[in-house]
């Protein structure tokens, strides 16, 4: 395998693996290799390791938006967008001259439009689609009450005492796979409310198939729940297990949500090569 330059970033927790792809650095691997060379580059300890890989695209429409992007889960799966990885992209591309402070960038989700505010990356998400609340969710012998929001991906937020005493992975697991929410399957959120501008969470995350110590996606599903429920209000400052924030504007008028921003850090962890020991068998 020839080298290949890539750029470690973390948004407020998430980490992720980007690669300059607009002249086809990836040539060689093609359909599932792609898929498998994702799996294999994210997998902590026994290659660079990440949430996900990101490579940053010549657009479809170079009239309208500044790059494309596609974004794999750790599981090799191609995704439809993520909050945090969608900063990272727009602070890669800023920082590589791809785009301008103010840019667009297209995703299976449709267009993002994103600022860069130093290290600080503020988003616009996707308008959120099927707002279901108090969904009752039997796991063995508990039943749960749940929340559900499409914010470009599907999320269920449980409002809980405590995250930290959560059993984020086990409850995480048995909900994301749930025959409720099939056949998409869900993220999954714990999450408190402090006081109406201030919450804590933690994350489950569909693809990486692990609790992540962050989710932006996922902070925008809580905040926006808890302003539907009446319990939250916009802007949103939501403490991530990594002990970063995020910060999640909205407007509700009692039906619809409507101009969703996501606001957090986006910071360069480290620049590397990958060679052929990279892929290990």
């Amino acid at each position: 395998m020839k080298k290949i330059p890539f750029v470690k970033m973390s948004g407020s927790g998430n980490d992720f693996i980007l690669i300059d792809n607009r002249r086809d650095a990836l040539s060689e691997f093609k359909g599932r290799r792609l898929n498998r060379f994702a799996a294999t580059v994210c997998t902590h300890r026994l290659s660079v390791g990440g949430d996900g890989l990101i490579l940053i695209e010549r657009p479809a429409h170079p009239r309208e938006a500044q790059f494309r992007w596609r974004l794999f889960n750790a599981d090799g799966t191609e995704a439809e967008l993520s909050g945090n990885g969608g900063r990272c992209a727009a602070r890669f591309a800023y920082l590589r001259k791809i785009a301008p402070a103010r840019m667009v960038f297209e995703t299976l989700a449709g267009p993002i439009r994103a600022e860069i505010r130093g290290t600080n990356v503020k988003i616009q998400m996707p308008t959120p689609q099927s707002l279901l609340l108090d969904i009752k969710i039997p796991v063995q012998d508990k039943t749960y009450v749940g929340h559900f929001l499409n914010t470009g991906v599907p999320h269920t937020v449980l409002f809980v005492e405590d995250p930290a005493a959560a059993a984020v992975v086990e409850l995480g697991r048995a909900i994301r796979h749930h025959e409720l929410f099939q056949p998409a399957g869900t993220n999954v959120n714990f999450a408190t409310i402090q006081t109406p501008l201030r919450a804590r969470m933690r994350t489950y995350e569909r693809g990486v198939e692990d609790e992540t110590l962050a989710c932006g996606t996922g902070a925008v599903a809580t905040a926006l729940i808890a302003g539907a429920l009446g319990q939250g209000s916009s802007p949103m400052t939501l403490r991530q297990q990594s002990g970063r924030v995020l910060r999640v504007y909205y407007r509700w008028d009692g039906r619809t949500f409507s101009e969703v921003f996501l606001e957090g850090d986006a910071r360069v962890v480290y620049t590397g090569e990958m060679g052929n020991e990279t892929l290990f068998s």
